[in-house]
């Protein structure tokens, strides 16, 4: 009688799943940052407890990553605005990586000029951190431009333009654990997934072999089985 077929499934599922875990592995370096690369920014304001939806910042006033810039930022004229109460606004920069708290920019019981001064930190090509404070704008800024002062306290002039100051620090320093660990777990994973794939293929081979070697145990001595 022929050998019976091994009706082992053959491991398709398991080359696609390694195909996935590499390519969720070099997600991160797609994503990475360049040089002069454009970071997105989104922006909220809020005036007398009305708040306003995030908008798209324009990206020539958006930070350019490792780039220190300084750009004028519009700030619209918010709904139902009298002039009584602070105004203030809220960044979210990096595909919402970061949030920066609320900063106010006018009636904020300064007669200078504001001037938003973002703080950012990167590491390669990665976006590490963002802070963000209002300062007065130093008044060498408004003797160049003394426009920018008579605009912004005009109550019927809008939008405002806030100069706003990207400076980027670069943190050399390497996270040599977390990296290991990373590296590490990876490692094991892709091994892991690898020995179940070749088990699985050598599984029907293995079988066959076990058969065909019974079979030929069971021969007589010296003949030939016969065969119904």
């Amino acid at each position: 009688m022929a050998a019976r077929r091994s009706t082992t499934p053959a491991p398709r599922g398991l080359l696609p799943a390694l195909l996935l875990f590499l390519c969720s592995s070099l997600a991160p370096l797609a994503a990475a940052y360049r040089p002069g690369d454009i970071v997105p920014m989104l922006r909220s304001g809020q005036y007398h407890g009305s708040r306003s939806v995030w908008f798209d910042v324009v990206g020539r006033h958006c930070p350019a990553f490792a780039v220190n810039r300084e750009v004028l930022m519009p700030i619209p004229k918010p709904t139902g605005y009298t002039g009584s109460d602070p105004y203030k606004i809220t960044f979210q920069i990096g595909h919402e990586k970061f949030h920066v708290p609320w900063l106010y920019v006018i009636n904020r019981k300064s007669s200078e000029v504001p001037l938003i001064d973002f703080h950012l930190k990167y590491s390669g090509n990665d976006l590490l951190g963002v802070t963000a404070k209002v300062v007065d704008m130093p008044h060498h800024y408004v003797e160049v431009h003394p426009d920018i002062r008579k605009n912004f306290w005009d109550q019927q002039n809008w939008p405002k333009y806030v100069l706003v100051r990207y400076t980027w620090e670069e943190q050399s320093e390497i996270d040599v654990a977390g990296g290991f660990y990373v590296l590490f777990g990876s490692g094991l994973v892709l091994s892991f997934i690898l020995a179940i794939y070749v088990l699985q293929s050598s599984q029907e081979k293995l079988t066959r072999f076990v058969r065909e070697a019974v079979a030929d145990s069971s021969l007589p001595e010296g003949g030939v089985a016969k065969v119904e």
